[in-house]
């Protein structure tokens, strides 16, 4: 488990880097009814970029990597790719987006005037600083509507509040955020050191999972190309948004890692549709769903895990995708 001591100011990791996560919980009343997707992580991510470039945009009528702001711009930095604007970029590892957008874990398409939601948001590093704009900019989102059209009319809803470290910072009828530093600083800590003892761990995913290994997607999730995973995204990350990538043994920890085995596995593969605005087609974007039961000598790997279980790991983490949960069962 990340190594965390508690001040007055801040939360700060004991040993090794950190880099700060803000955890911000919006609660929600629809205005009007709503047709949905069973899985809304792309909707509110659509919609999310086009209310921000709303909210921030000085230049509306020139493209981003014309405008002279796109240094400083934040819409730039979290949704444009820095090939855009420099084109030895181009063919590089794509830079993780400093957000993740937790979407409502409901299934229901059809929800009606009245209903209540939730979804979560997570910032990494500086871009806490620039809360104000995205709650805004979600605000913003439910004036302007989501989802399909009923009688002419998108679904509008009312952002009531919304928590960070389970205290309440916005409420709608206030529309100000309390005063205060968003985000706490999380780590590994101190890896423990690997024990000759097995044990068993359950990984659930809670939204579907696309892992690239050998330049394929994968189907099924051996141990190691989950933990490759959770490496390549909290390196990448730290390094980004942080104090720097934690120094690990990267090879040792994956050459081990190959060495536990998924003794029980529950996986499928769940297909769902998303509609590109910026590329004018509908793009399937399947993934793993289910569970999977891991058994070997864990314990170095866990605090590994229960860092990726906060960040989130693999493709399309903006829209959600990527999170799970573990249980160890010794």
């Amino acid at each position: 488990m990340s190594i965390l001591r508690q001040t007055d100011q801040k939360t700060e990791v004991e040993n090794g880097p950190g880099m700060v996560v803000g955890d911000y919980h919006f609660r929600c009343t629809l205005t009007r009814e709503a047709l949905l997707p069973a899985y809304k992580g792309s909707t509110f991510r659509g919609v999310f970029g086009h209310s921000l470039k709303r909210v921030v945009c000085t230049f509306k009528n020139k493209e981003c990597h014309e405008c002279l702001l796109n240094n400083r711009c934040l819409y730039a930095k979290i949704f444009i790719d820095e090939s855009t604007f420099d084109p030895e970029q181009k063919g590089a590892p794509s830079i993780p987006k400093p957000y993740v957008i937790k979407p409502p874990k409901t299934i229901n398409s059809h929800m009606l005037e009245g209903d209540a939601f939730d979804f979560h948001l997570l910032l990494f590093g500086d871009v806490n600083k620039e809360l104000p704009y995205f709650v805004y900019a979600f605000s913003e989102i439910g004036n302007l509507g989501i989802g399909k059209r009923i009688d002419g009319h998108r679904a509008g809803f009312v952002v009531n509040e919304i928590l960070h470290n389970e205290e309440v910072i916005y409420t709608d009828e206030e529309k100000t955020l309390t005063g205060g530093t968003y985000g706490n600083s999380v780590g590994l800590g101190k890896t423990p050191a690997p024990k000759d003892e097995p044990f068993v761990v359950q990984v659930f995913l809670e939204t579907p999972l696309r892992l690239k290994f050998g330049n394929h997607l994968q189907a099924d999730l051996p141990f190691h190309v989950l933990i490759r995973a959770a490496l390549r995204r909290i390196s990448t990350l730290f390094n980004q948004y942080g104090e720097g990538e934690p120094d690990l043994d990267y090879k040792g920890l994956v050459k081990r890692a190959q060495e536990v085995e998924a003794v029980d596995s529950n996986l499928h593969w769940y297909d769902w549709k998303r509609y590109s605005n910026r590329q004018d087609k509908s793009m399937l974007m399947g993934g793993i769903s289910g569970s999977v039961d891991y058994f070997g000598k864990l314990e170095e790997f866990l605090p590994i895990l229960r860092l990726a279980e906060l960040l989130h790991v693999g493709k399309q983490t903006t829209f959600g995708l990527g999170e799970f949960r573990m249980e160890v069962m010794r």
